[in-house]
């Protein structure tokens, strides 16, 4: 722990360290909470990550888009005198003023304020959790609806080009690096018969029929704050993949992460189901917030179908490559979290009509 010792005395930090511990469930970056002391104010903390360069290869860019889009968030809540809860996340600076520390390793460091009271859900425990993770996600767009998009970096080229995606699956299964084609033909069959499919969301950014927005890219239940007395979300968290790209995009993945109640790798299929109250119920906090255009509001539905085909594809494709992309604890896990997708594709398929009226008629058009 040396070195997170060293990492942390790097920041701008009024206050003398006392004690660090691992904190969070994230499975890409080294996340520490520090505990520091003062003597005029109560004990407090921060957060201190190492970022994953295998992942994000070009930290500074990563840290570019992080401070322009907290500062641009910040700047507009001083502006309105939005004084309540509702925070963006604060990127504490080196004492030389940098938004990161390099270490003597390579290793990269940055620091964020600690959100007190509030805590992130892996779950939909509750509908409320839900709403207000939408509103948050909604809120959060609606901030940056002006910000200029294109001057962000694309900290994962392609991260949502699903017809790259396509033509990368379609080489893992004519490599099977890991000779596992031969009996997953069904799932393989069930991505390729949707290949039309793939260009749907990137012809609509193509054709300026969608604007590009700012967009989250990981717009996961567990990627926003809750407030622990209240249960409204504080603020969004984890803005390594803010880029970019379409807001159906990130209605999209908060859908198929949030809309089913089994694990996303659950062997049982049974269990997995979509769930229509929840998409009600988040929909119903994201426009709440968020500024959509007609065709944004009439494809909602759109990027929910096609946000859990192109994960559930992403999924297949490693297991075919042999895990070495997302993180496994057991055999087939891969497998068994692209069933679960396809199955929620195949629950949205044949509700697809009635999602789109939902989405229409509750934003009131």
């Amino acid at each position: 722990m040396d070195d997170v010792w060293k990492a942390l005395q790097q920041f701008d930090i009024d206050g003398e360290p006392i004690w660090i511990e691992s904190f969070g469930e994230g499975h890409i970056n080294e996340t520490y909470s520090g505990y520091f002391k003062h003597a005029e104010k109560a004990p407090f903390r921060v957060i201190l990550q190492k970022i994953n360069t295998l992942v994000f290869r070009d930290p500074y860019a990563l840290m570019e888009n992080i401070t322009a889009v907290t500062k641009f968030i910040g700047d507009k809540m001083k502006k309105s005198g939005d004084s309540g809860r509702n925070e963006v996340l604060t990127v504490i600076p080196t004492r030389l003023g940098q938004s990161m520390y390099a270490d003597e390793t390579g290793g990269f460091w940055r620091s964020y304020v600690f959100i007190e009271n509030a805590k992130s859900y892996q779950t939909v425990e509750r509908p409320i959790l839900f709403f207000s993770a939408a509103k948050a996600f909604g809120k959060f767009q609606r901030m940056l609806d002006d910000f200029p998009a294109q001057k962000l970096h694309e900290t994962i080229p392609d991260f949502h080009n699903t017809p790259k995606r396509f033509a990368d699956f379609v080489a893992s299964v004519q490599k099977d690096a890991a000779t596992r084609a031969k009996g997953v033909e069904r799932e393989i069959d069930f991505v390729v018969s949707r290949e039309r499919e793939c260009g749907i969301i990137t012809g609509l950014l193509n054709n300026n029929e969608i604007p590009v927005r700012v967009t989250h890219n990981d717009t996961k239940l567990n990627n926003v704050m809750i407030d622990a007395d209240t249960d409204e979300g504080v603020c969004v968290i984890d803005l390594d993949t803010v880029m970019p790209g379409s807001v159906l995009y990130d209605f999209g993945d908060s859908i198929r992460f949030g809309t089913n109640p089994a694990p996303e790798d659950e062997k049982d299929l049974d269990k997995v189901v979509f769930s229509l109250p929840l998409y009600e119920e988040y929909i119903k906090g994201f426009i709440s917030e968020a500024r959509l255009t007609e065709m944004e509001l009439e494809n909602l539905a759109w990027g929910a179908r096609l946000m859990t085909y192109e994960c559930g594809m992403r999924f297949l494709a490693d297991y075919l490559d042999g895990d070495i992309y997302f993180r496994t604890s057991r055999p087939e896990q891969n497998l068994d979290r692209a069933r679960t997708q396809f199955k929620l594709v195949a629950d949205m398929e044949r509700h697809y009509e009635h999602l789109q009226k939902i989405a229409v008629e509750l934003a009131g058009r």
